[in-house]
């Protein structure tokens, strides 16, 4: 019997031999290979300036820090997110208001933040879910419109593309993380990308301690070796063995997308007569397929819906007995205990949010799958009945 995790990383030779080539060389941190990735990923972004961190929720809490998050601010995000999305504010002193999810994208529903947001708004925070590009420009507008920033969590969404653009131009950060069930796998990593300078630099200082050589930034200079700390920051860098993987791993990019769309272009076709389950929202294939990339779906995840939600257990039961190790994303936010207990939410706050829990599993996506096993999962899924 097969056993398929729900995600799992791919590791080449030619990455192994660049992690090999670093631990041979001089700098296994603060190295050469840290800037060198950072100018890899924002360049296929469209951003002019990276960050990387050590993993996706140190590049949260330096974001929400450098966009001005502190005591008393609120933050408005997606209740269907891994809780790092809203925990990182909570770490500045901030709250986190939920807009429930539009079921039509399982993203939050723009149409619901404008009535979230009060004067003490500080940041929108769309989270791309499971890889689905979240409209930006809509996010945009509405920000503008309040004098908030936007912060896009694209965790999920490597590579992501809407209406031919991965919405920097809408986004005063977008941060990325390199856990080995996304699609870069650096072990724990993480990347925050931005446009403003300003930025660019409070994300460098909180990286490292607060602590700068910077020339211009310095109160006094006593030589080459001086340095100052300036802010009060962290130890959240990445290391060199990590980025030299990431930039082997992201010279396959375009393949790796691709193969996530071919699976998920296989889901949707096998079991679009199957009624046992509801397939997610699709942007279509053929534009990936064929090279393009006005609309790319870069699909972390492929959600179903069990028809019948009572029978959930049930499925999640016989796919793992089967070999189908199905996994669920997420239990809301609003419904975690902390959440419940220091904020005050509630079941029934968000009814979208919660019905989807209740009805979603995870089947097996990764850039790695083969035709065997997607046709087993698909296969497995209809024997349910």
């Amino acid at each position: 019997m097969m056993k398929i995790p729900y995600g799992r990383q791919t590791i080449t030779d030619s990455d192994i031999a660049a992690v090999v080539d670093v631990l041979k060389s001089d700098y296994l941190t603060q190295g050469p290979k840290i800037p060198e990735f950072e100018k890899m990923v924002a360049a296929y972004h469209g951003a002019k300036y990276a960050v990387a961190f050590s993993n996706g929720t140190a590049a949260l809490h330096a974001a929400y820090h450098a966009l001005g998050v502190t005591d008393g601010d609120e933050i408005i995000t997606s209740p269907i997110t891994f809780s790092a999305t809203a925990n990182a504010a909570v770490y500045l002193g901030g709250k986190p208001v939920f807009a429930d999810i539009d079921p039509a994208t399982n993203c939050i529903d723009i149409d619901g933040i404008e009535e979230r947001i009060t004067p003490r708004t500080k940041v929108i925070a769309p989270v791309s879910f499971g890889g689905y590009p979240v409209d930006l420009k809509r996010v945009a507008a509405l920000a503008k419109k309040h004098g908030v920033r936007v912060l896009h969590d694209a965790a999920h969404a490597i590579g992501s593309r809407r209406d031919g653009t991965f919405g920097m131009e809408y986004a005063d950060i977008a941060i990325l993380s390199f856990h080995p069930v996304k699609h870069i796998a650096t072990g724990e990593g993480g990347m925050a990308l931005t446009n403003d300078a300003a930025v660019y630099q409070s994300l460098q200082l909180f990286r490292s301690h607060g602590i700068t050589k910077a020339p211009e930034l310095l109160s006094e200079n006593h030589g080459p070796w001086y340095y100052e700390m300036i802010s009060l920051g962290y130890n959240y860098r990445i290391t060199d063995i990590q980025a030299a993987l990431g930039i082997s791993q992201f010279a396959r990019i375009g393949e790796n997308l691709r193969a996530r769309n071919k699976a998920a272009k296989y889901y949707t076709e096998s079991l679009a007569d199957y009624d046992g389950i509801e397939l997610p929202p699709s942007l279509g294939f053929d534009s990936i397929e064929n090279g393009g990339a006005d609309t790319v779906h870069a699909y972390h995840l492929f959600t179903v819906r069990v028809a019948d939600p009572r029978r959930r257990p049930d499925m999640y039961r016989y796919l793992h007995e089967h070999g189908v190790l199905a996994q669920v994303h997420y239990i809301p936010v609003h419904l975690l205990p902390y959440y419940k207990k220091r904020f005050g939410y509630a079941k029934g706050d968000f009814p979208e949010a919660e019905k989807f829990y209740e009805a979603e599993l995870s089947i097996p996506m990764f850039h790695g799958i083969s035709e065997a096993e997607r046709e087993y999962v698909a296969g497995t899924i209809r024997a349910y009945g």
